[in-house]
């Protein structure tokens, strides 16, 4: 999570996806999710910082070292909170470039679709390679050749207008600033699809944007060595993301599901 104003963002939202996680993995949460929310806004405080990150982890407990999940007990969790670094105007204003590499994942099933773990091996290693060749992200392409979603991003394509983004039946996160836009783009009455993409659909497109938690909304205008339209941050995009901005500035998301 992120804050605005000293405030942790969407806080209900993430908070109810890691409840979802914890069960989708067999972990009960050590307490509910409302002392959760307590106990991040206090390590707020003893920080003390102007905006922060912030990062929840959830632990199976302690135990054997043992491959059984029954080997552990008392889930434990921990609140990190450290300053929060804005993306570098520079990037937002030019736009990204990103890098489509195979991802690699272990086969469905190895870690539950839509889970948020700290399984990212994948994850790591798709990016690393993105940023060695100097791109900011590294969108990943599974094995039947769907895209699938970026290392810490979800993608979205501009075509004719139309919004289009990977379905989370691919097995990607469902991202909280994911759903916020999507429920953004009806509210703007833009047309938004969940569907299959494959590169070309990306490399093919007009626009192109990822979102996150720290990115908010991040036009892409390179794939590789090839431009996405015209190279620059297109209208479709910055028109979500002002209407982002401006939801933010509202006081956050409300009676929306993410």
């Amino acid at each position: 999570m992120r804050t605005y104003h000293g405030e942790p963002f969407a806080l209900e939202e993430h908070l109810g996806r890691l409840e979802r996680s914890a069960g989708l993995i067999g972990i009960e949460l050590p307490v509910p999710g409302s002392l959760i929310a307590d106990r991040i806004r206090q390590t707020l405080a003893s920080a003390g910082n102007t905006e922060s990150y912030i990062r929840v982890i959830l632990t199976r407990g302690e135990g054997e070292i043992d491959l059984d999940p029954a080997a552990a007990r008392d889930p434990h969790l921990v609140v990190i909170v450290r300053p929060r670094r804005p993306l570098v105007a520079e990037l937002v204003q030019q736009g990204a470039s990103v890098l489509l590499v195979p991802s690699g994942r272990a086969g469905f099933g190895a870690v539950p679709d839509g889970s948020k773990t700290g399984n990212y091996l994948a994850n790591i290693m798709a990016l690393g390679r993105a940023r060695q060749a100097g791109h900011h992200e590294a969108i990943m392409v599974e094995a039947g050749g769907l895209i699938t979603e970026g290392a810490s991003s979800n993608i979205f394509v501009v075509t004719q207008g139309r919004v289009r983004t990977p379905c989370l039946s691919t097995g990607i996160l469902p991202g909280i600033t994911r759903g916020l836009v999507i429920g953004l783009c009806r509210d703007l009455g833009m047309e938004v699809t969940e569907t299959d993409l494959v590169p070309s659909d990306l490399l093919g497109a007009q626009e192109a944007f990822l979102t996150s938690t720290l990115r908010e909304v991040l036009p892409v205008v390179r794939v590789g060595g090839d431009r996405i339209g015209d190279g620059r941050p297109g209208p479709v995009c910055s028109r979500i993301r002002e209407a982002f901005l401006a939801m933010v500035a509202a006081g956050g998301p409300k009676n929306r599901d993410a």
